[in-house]
């Protein structure tokens, strides 16, 4: 940080007012500015639009040329799409923000959402599983959905084929969140835009990506750890060795969650994620009873907002340790894959430095992660 910047010595406000609103989505979808990013500028001057005007200067500080911040007018189209769409902007100091995923170590600053909002005031549980589901997985996801809805539980799951699309429709009527890879106005798969429909009844669709984004593969990380994030455990149906569910299961444990998993038959490689996270000491799911004895007590969730943003995460690097570690990344891949754990020991940089950089690769479309843990670079 240049001396010119001058960073505020005053804790960061939240936003206020529309413009406020604007400033802040304008930061967020500025180039390079990812969520850590975005509460470190916001640390240090206070507010978003201090942080839009210093943003160039910080840019120019790191060696990146001719770097403009989000156009205004591109924000404002966002928000006129999301006044069409009926689609209501939640910050995170909001009171109706999801009290149990702001306290995720890199909480959404902004969330779109459609529908009831009210659900998000109630206890959630997540349920993922295999999109190529077998017939019996379907039938397990509807009847553990069924019985932890009645129970008073809002079933959260991320719209897929398979698993996902049995736990939503078992859940209808009890209310269920459907977290988006892409745009919250955009439904992915096709298939279930019944679904999505059906869903805002007694529940909500919800995304942190701009509005009118179609999904792409390098999304579904950063959506999984909101569908853990927004639950007090994740209950996984069926899963392969190498999956999502398998990534939203992880996120979960890092994120302090209970991770749960139905057994299932040693030969059938939809169970073996299961099977596996069993082994690793995943509590074992037979019913929904299984499910609500694992859970903590219960309490009365807290949605008072909180009275300043949270500090950015420690260790976090400014612009030009972020560009030189994405270099470094770039010069060590290529076509052909390569483990992310050799590559962090190549690096010689820690696992929790080198994470969000490939995050921030892999949503800009310069890397990809394919399955086993493999990355190379985008063709």
């Amino acid at each position: 940080m240049s001396e010119e910047t001058h960073p505020s010595t005053h804790p960061p406000l939240p936003p206020t007012t529309e413009d406020d609103r604007v400033a802040w989505l304008r930061l967020l979808r500025s180039r390079r500015v990812g969520i850590a990013t975005f509460y470190r500028l916001l640390a240090e001057h206070g507010t978003a639009q201090a942080a839009l005007r210093a943003l160039p200067e910080v840019a120019r500080a790191a060696g990146i040329d001719d770097y403009e911040i989000c156009p205004e007018c591109v924000v404002l189209a966002e928000m006129r799409a999301a006044r069409m769409a009926g689609a209501e902007l939640l910050c995170l100091t909001d009171p109706l923000y999801p009290a149990a995923l702001r306290d995720i170590p890199d909480p959404p600053p902004l969330l779109w959402a459609i529908g009831d909002l009210g659900a998000l005031a109630r206890p959630m549980l997540a349920m993922v599983g295999a999109r190529n589901a077998s017939s019996l997985g379907t039938r397990m996801a509807r009847a553990l959905a069924t019985e932890l809805s009645k129970d008073g539980h809002v079933i959260v799951s991320g719209l897929a084929r398979g698993i996902d699309t049995a736990a939503h429709t078992a859940a209808l009527e009890g209310g269920t969140i459907a977290v988006m890879a892409g745009g919250v106005d955009v439904i992915y798969p096709a298939e279930n835009a019944r679904l999505a429909s059906d869903i805002l009844r007694c529940g909500l669709r919800l995304s942190e990506m701009p509005m009118g984004t179609v999904p792409q593969a390098r999304h579904f990380p950063r959506r999984n750890r909101i569908i853990s994030g927004l639950a007090q455990a994740v209950i996984v149906v069926e899963a392969a060795a190498k999956s999502g569910s398998l990534i939203t299961a992880r996120e979960a444990l890092d994120q302090g969650r209970e991770v749960l998993a139905v057994p299932g038959h040693p030969f059938d490689a939809r169970a073996a994620g299961c099977n596996m996270l069993i082994r690793d000491g995943a509590r074992l799911v037979r019913s929904g009873a299984d499910v609500i004895e694992a859970l903590p007590a219960a309490t009365e969730p807290a949605h008072t907002p909180p009275e300043t943003i949270p500090a950015p995460q420690p260790e976090t690097r400014d612009l030009r340790e972020t560009a030189d570690l994405h270099s470094r990344i770039l010069e060590r891949l290529g076509p052909s894959p390569l483990a992310e754990d050799q590559l962090i020991r190549d690096l010689a940089a820690p696992a929790r430095t080198v994470a969000p950089a490939l995050v921030d690769l892999e949503l800009d479309g310069r890397i990809r992660r394919q399955a086993g843990g493999l990355l190379s670079l985008a063709e």
